[in-house]
């Protein structure tokens, strides 16, 4: 520390911190410094703590009694069989963010946080060191690639497989090989142990036991959302079982899951190929082909879609779940793969096929013991409510949210639905109601301040709007759509060069945006560039060519630049799409322009009955 603030680097806030993931897996270094923050707030406010009980429980798990908090969803209450749910890789993103507000909160301007061994740090780490690099401007956050511990003391922390530091470690006595991680794990406490299994156990002396401290942790890693060590930790489970047995399974499909989550599907298959050659359980049969389907169905591409195969998979897994002897199981397992064929289904369009085999799993669900697999019950509600609101039935959707939200009161998302849901309706104060509550159980949810910025946004508060997309693009530098309406608003503010700058950012994410580029035009025609303006509106048209806005705008750039039949043209088409008293009286300016008299009279009247108290309308009739 002295050599640091000997080079002039700004004060340490803590120890350098080994971020080696063998070391505690992930969060090796996001839990060296969440104990320190913690520890400031506590000595400045237990509640401020209690505003980050979800990301402390993640990040430091056993720490709950430190910040109890108030979002405790029932997931972690559940036997191992009805935890079915696997949060998206983005999770890892809220819980970052949330970790970086802490910081904000307590951390002095002018420190440096300091991680070692970043090369084989845990994503989740690298993620974190990101984003606090990005979030907190009065702190320099400084990263090395080698470390400097000797290697017998890597080795026996399960850092390395490098041999000669292997030959350093196996030359100990093998009670003080012991003792060394007797002391780490005392030192961290059991719940930390996490990813902290020594090398040597893998290699023969206890593999038992390392079998049952991967399991563990595999299972934690699943619960929460920490992919990339899921399948490391799955891999090195898999190793050491045999194939085809129950716990090789529970590594297998775990792993599968993962790396399908990860968008690594030739790896999962791999994955299930492997289970479909070595078990002859028939649940494994039915999971495999339902995770096989899975891939298909979910692949982020729709043109890489093979549903005509998935549709295959999924028949079979529901086949063989329909035999399965016990009726629990059965009635469990055939609603669940009913439920992934409901997605089959919907990704066809046929929405009628895929709500009577959502209300078929429902059905199964009443057969269930009262109480079991809660979760299931809320998958298969929310689900519903999608399907019902896409085909035209928000208030019955509306129903089957709520049901899905009693079942877990502590699930953002689904606030996000019903918000959505009532917004649709005009509740406008219960849809910023849902996205305040989505907000409030959440780590920062950059989907929910966007919601509510868009809700700002149609009620024209554009000051509220601009702030929720301000902090929306500060959690997730990656949002296009905020870029969008950012843009927009600040063109409305007549502020042109900001405007330009969030025009930039988006579409270096996406280059042929057509709502950036309407936007673009927007501000090429302010700034007299008539020729880029119309380019950008061409661009905008191909891309969305039902948006009405843009026809209108290219409709005035047209009468602007002397071609006022062409203006015609395009406002004609934009009130194809919206009928709009503006568009209309730009309209009858472009008629009078040509001696149209009698066709801009017929639009300012009926501009007029669109908006009977515009005085430029009335001036216009008067005229």
């Amino acid at each position: 520390m002295a050599a640091l603030r000997t080079l002039g680097a700004p004060p340490l806030f803590m120890a350098v911190v080994n971020a080696h993931r063998r070391l505690r897996g992930p969060y090796t270094f996001g839990g060296a410094l969440l104990r320190v923050l913690v520890t400031e707030a506590l000595e400045r406010s237990p509640g401020l703590a209690d505003r980050f009980d979800i990301e402390i429980d993640a990040v430091l798990p056993g720490s709950r009694e430190r910040a109890p908090g108030r979002r405790r969803p029932i997931d972690a209450t559940l036997p191992e069989d009805e935890r079915i749910l696997v949060p998206a890789p983005r999770r890892t993103l809220r819980l970052a963010n949330g970790i970086a507000e802490l910081a904000l909160a307590v951390m002095p301007e002018g420190v440096s946080l300091v991680a070692d061994n970043v090369h084989e740090a845990d994503p989740t780490d690298l993620e974190l060191l990101e984003v606090l690099s990005r979030r907190l401007p009065g702190v320099t956050v400084i990263t090395f690639d080698t470390s400097s511990a000797p290697a017998d003391v890597i080795a026996s922390d399960g850092t390395t497989d490098d041999p000669a530091a292997w030959a350093a470690y196996e030359a100990l006595d093998p009670r003080e090989r012991t003792s060394r991680h007797d002391r780490r794990a005392a030192e961290l406490g059991p719940a930390e142990m996490l990813g902290a299994l020594p090398w040597h156990l893998e290699r023969g002396s206890d593999p038992a036991a390392a079998v049952e401290a991967l399991w563990a942790a595999v299972d934690r890693c699943v619960g929460e959302g920490f992919l990339h060590a899921v399948v490391d930790l799955g891999r090195r489970g898999l190793a050491l079982s045999e194939p085809g047995s129950p716990g090789w399974w529970r590594f297998a499909q775990r792993t599968a899951t993962a790396l399908g989550g990860l968008g690594r599907r030739t790896e999962a298959l791999e994955v299930y190929d492997q289970a479909r050659r070595t078990s002859v359980d028939p649940a494994v049969h039915a999971a495999s082909a339902y995770g096989t389907a899975m891939l298909d169905a979910r692949h982020p591409d729709p043109a890489q879609r093979d549903l005509g195969r998935a549709t295959a998979w999924i028949n079979q897994a529901i086949a063989i779940s329909t035999i399965l002897p016990d009726p629990h199981e059965r009635a469990f397992k055939l609603g669940f793969d009913q439920n992934g064929k409901a997605l089959v289904e919907l990704r066809q369009g046929r929405l009628d096929a895929a709500l009577d085999l959502v209300e078929s799993a429902l059905t199964l669900a009443e057969e269930l013991p009262v109480g079991a697999h809660p979760l299931h019950r809320m998958v298969l509600h929310a689900n519903r409510a999608q399907l019902l609101a896409t085909m035209g039935n928000p208030k019955e959707a509306l129903h089957d949210l709520d049901r899905a939200i009693a079942y877990d009161p502590a699930v953002p998302d689904h606030y996000l639905d019903r918000g959505n849901l009532r917004l649709r309706l005009g509740q406008t104060d219960a849809a910023l109601a849902d996205y305040e509550t989505a907000i409030e159980v959440s780590p920062p949810l950059p989907e929910a301040f966007y919601n509510r910025g868009e809700l700002r946004l149609g009620q024209g508060d554009l000051t509220g709007a601009k702030a929720d997309f301000d902090h929306v693009l500060e959690l997730d530098p990656g949002f296009l759509n905020a870029y969008v309406n950012r843009a927009g608003i600040l063109e409305m503010l007549d502020d042109h060069e900001a405007a330009r700058a969030d025009v930039r950012a988006g579409l270096a994410l996406d280059p042929r945006n057509p709502h950036l580029h309407a936007v673009l035009g927007q501000l090429e025609t302010a700034q007299g560039d008539h020729r880029a303006a119309m380019a950008a509106f061409d661009v905008a048209l191909e891309g969305a060519p039902g948006l009405a806005s843009i026809w209108a705008n290219r409709g005035i750039l047209r009468y602007e630049t002397g071609d006022p039949a062409g203006a015609i043209a395009d406002l004609t088409r934009a009130l194809e799409l919206d009928e709009d008293a503006a568009v209309y009286f730009n309209r009858a300016v472009a008629h009078r322009a040509l001696g149209q008299e009698e066709a801009a009279l017929d639009d300012l009247r009926r501009a007029q009955d669109l908006d009977p108290a515009d005085p430029d309308i009335r001036h216009a009739l008067d005229a």
